[in-house]
């Protein structure tokens, strides 16, 4: 048990420390603010205030966390042996920033609350992100800064038995577009017929006539290579429903179609089942509270997880909503344009919300690629995908963290935009 002097125990205070020691690093952690109390303790402690009480371990604490509410927030960049950090510390400190502070900065999205410019799908742009500013977007900055610190609070308490978690595997499926080609009804059909008629996609013409026909699989099936996988090298796999109504953004089969509701049942008996509310429910209730219960309704179990479509997710409102909805997991913590590390850690965190100063009972397990990131914004080749991919794998790996993928089941169809990610998926689980 690690004992923790400070002048105030704020929520702050004890939601970061939480994350910090207990999350990342396995050390239970108390909290006392009895100066006789911290000197008779004779196990590890460090104190966290303004000036230290003797030659203890000692960390200057910035004001953040002793704070409330939102406050424009100057940061400079320094470098902790060449590992990026912020909030500087002064030469009394044990180290030479304040690691609580600056890590609850990241894990809150405390610069999300503050103005900034959303993209046209009304998101955070990441290139609003202090990490992509400062190269530090494809680092779990907070969880390397944990192990750093790690390794000082050994040297001043060596016999102190320390434990160490072990690296952990997800991959999550987002089911946007079930099928490529059949159950989209008469009007879709004729239509996707038209349009490649118009653009010359012959071969397109052809490929969907023989799946209309039964004659070949619809490419986008790719439900039961993923469940043969995910048995096979035991990964835990997530799958994302998309069931909301047809707009220009949600564009599944009808949640009425009988093959689809017999398609989410069938991968329910083998793999967990998550909610993706549409586009348009981002602003409204009554549409998430809908499409939530029509999924629950197929499955016939309650949904516990989800993802916003689009990644759309404005911080703190649509947590907020979440919250009330009952959901207790939620995966859209990362960027659907860039790879990394949006919240700057690879460990499942419980969402802490600004509004109210609260710890909430939603975690969040941010992602750290998404495979349109990759492909189509990126714009990396197949090679430069899965070297991308084993980087930022590497990076969890060092820290025994959570690493958690976002694919399509679209992106093992072999079709010629995904030619060859079968062998890239498959390489991410085993290597």
């Amino acid at each position: 048990m690690l004992l923790v002097y400070t002048h105030k125990i704020t929520p702050r205070l004890n939601y970061i420390f939480k994350h910090f020691f207990v999350r990342i690093l396995q050390i239970p952690v108390v909290f006392s603010t009895k100066v006789d109390e911290f000197v008779a303790h004779n196990g590890p402690k460090i104190t966290y205030s303004k000036s230290p009480l003797g030659s203890e371990f000692f960390i200057r604490s910035h004001d953040l966390l002793f704070e409330q509410g939102i406050n424009d927030i100057d940061i400079n960049i320094l470098n902790w042996d060449e590992i990026p950090c912020f909030f500087p510390a002064g030469e009394a400190s044990s180290i030479p920033f304040d690691v609580f502070a600056a890590s609850f900065y990241l894990i809150s999205r405390y610069e999300e609350y503050l103005p900034h410019v959303q993209d046209m799908h009304e998101r955070f742009p990441v290139e609003e992100s202090l990490a992509f500013k400062n190269n530090f977007l494809e680092q779990p900055l907070v969880d390397i800064w944990a192990y750093k610190f790690l390794e000082h609070l050994k040297e001043k308490f060596p016999s102190y038995t320390y434990k160490k978690r072990t690296f952990n595997l997800i991959s999550t499926i987002d089911v946007d577009t079930a099928f490529a080609y059949k159950h989209k009804g008469v009007v879709r059909s004729i239509g996707g017929y038209l349009l490649d008629f118009f653009g010359f996609k012959f071969v397109n013409i052809w490929h969907r006539l023989l799946t209309n026909l039964n004659f070949r699989k619809d490419p986008y099936n790719t439900f039961s290579k993923l469940l043969e996988l995910k048995k096979e090298h035991n990964i835990t796999t997530l799958f994302f429903f998309l069931i909301g109504d047809y707009t220009t953004f949600d564009k599944n089969i009808s949640f009425s179609n009988n093959k689809f509701k017999s398609l989410i049942k069938s991968v329910a008996d083998y793999a967990k089942i998550g909610f993706k509310p549409s586009y348009f429910s981002l602003r409204n209730d009554e549409k998430l509270k809908k499409e939530k219960s029509r999924l629950e309704s197929i499955i016939n179990t309650p949904i516990s997880f989800s993802r916003q479509h689009f990644i759309r997710l404005i911080i703190p409102e649509t947590y907020q909503n979440l919250i009330d909805l009952d959901i207790q997991e939620d995966y859209t913590m990362g960027y659907a344009k860039k790879v990394g590390f949006r919240a700057s850690t690879c460990t499942p965190f419980y969402f802490y919300d600004l509004d109210f100063e609260i710890k909430t009972p939603l975690k969040l397990f941010p992602f750290a690629l998404t495979d349109t990131a990759l492909k189509d914004f990126m714009n990396l080749s197949n090679k430069e995908s899965l070297q991308k991919i084993m980087d930022l794998k590497n990076e969890v790996q060092k820290v025994n963290g959570t690493f958690i993928t976002l694919f399509h089941n679209e992106t093992l169809s072999e079709n010629d935009k995904w030619k060859g990610w079968s062998a890239i998926y498959k390489k991410m689980l085993l290597d």
